[in-house]
Formats: C-alpha cells, sequence, structure tokens
C-alpha cells in the first residue's frame, strides 16, 4: 500500500493507506479527527472542507495520496493551544450561527479561507456567493453571513477580538 506523509493540524503523519482512501476517510478513520464530517459523499455539501498548504479543499474529492507533502489543517487545529477560539469560531458562536452544527466545520473552514482571500474587505453578496458551496439546512445562513462579516475586521487586525467570558 502507499504511504503518505504529511502534516495535519501542525503535527507530522505518516500512514499506510489503500491508493482510493480520501482524504476525509484518513483524517476521520486513520486519525481520530472526527470535527470534518462528510455529508453528502458527492462533493456538493462542503461539511468535509479542511484547509490544504491554506486554501480550502473538500476533503472527500481528493485522495489522501494527493496530499502526500502537504499541510493540512482541520476545524481541531484551528483554536490556539490553550483553548482560545478563532475568531472565526468565537463569531459563529457570537452571533448564533450554527443550529445542528453538522455543517459548521466546515462552513468556518470555508469562511476562514474566504475572508483571507480578501483583505480589502467583503460585501453581504461576496460573502454569500464565497458559501455556494456549503450547504446548511437548519440557518437560512443570515447568522452564518453576519459572522462571516464580524470576523473579517478581527482577522485583519482591524478591530479587536471580544474579551473572553
Amino acid at each position: 500500500m502507499p504511504q503518505v506523509s504529511l502534516t495535519v493540524n501542525g503535527r507530522s503523519h505518516t500512514a499506510e493507506v489503500e491508493g482510493r482512501t480520501l482524504l476525509v476517510e484518513l483524517l476521520r478513520e486513520g486519525m481520530g479527527l472526527t470535527g470534518t464530517h462528510v455529508g453528502c459523499d458527492t462533493s456538493q455539501c462542503g461539511a468535509c472542507v479542511v484547509h490544504i498548504d491554506g486554501e480550502s479543499v473538500k476533503s472527500c474529492s481528493i485522495l489522501a495520496i494527493q496530499a502526500n507533502g502537504c499541510a493540512v489543517t482541520t476545524i481541531e487545529g484551528i483554536a490556539e493551544a490553550d483553548g482560545t477560539l478563532h475568531p472565526m469560531q468565537a463569531m459563529f458562536r457570537e452571533h448564533h450561527a450554527l443550529q445542528c452544527g453538522f455543517c459548521t466545520p466546515g462552513m468556518v473552514m470555508s469562511a476562514i479561507d474566504l475572508v483571507q482571500m480578501h483583505p480589502e474587505g467583503l460585501t453581504e453578496d461576496e460573502i454569500r456567493h464565497g458559501l455556494e458551496g456549503n450547504l446548511c439546512r437548519c440557518t437560512g445562513y443570515h447568522n452564518i453571513v453576519k459572522a462571516i462579516a464580524a470576523a473579517w475586521p478581527i482577522m485583519h487586525g482591524k478591530e479587536l477580538p471580544l474579551a473572553a467570558e
């Protein structure tokens, strides 16, 4: 079986995988990182989004061996070591941008990439367009859009994050 070596959430990993093993399977079943969800098996819902070398990718649409040598960040890897939430996570909580939570990890990972790609700002339409690859069946997106808009200035150093409760 092929061997894959990658850095996941800052830690080096090496695993033997079948050539057909999807990255999402390696993360969930091989590494126990179950925050990355499988929602549709067809690469349409976005619940499986992770960052590969800093860019959001649907991990159900890439083979594990395609990520060989890459840095992968999952939802488990974005908070600080002391448990401080990433600004996007904090704004999702602050703005009640989740209900069942199933889509939330992929939505947060996509939103982080979206905000990082737009250092000059984002309009509501740009946020909604940027989320087109992520489905949420519970919220209607309104609070998700508000959370992303609120996280943008924090992530770009334009606003101080909220004090910890």
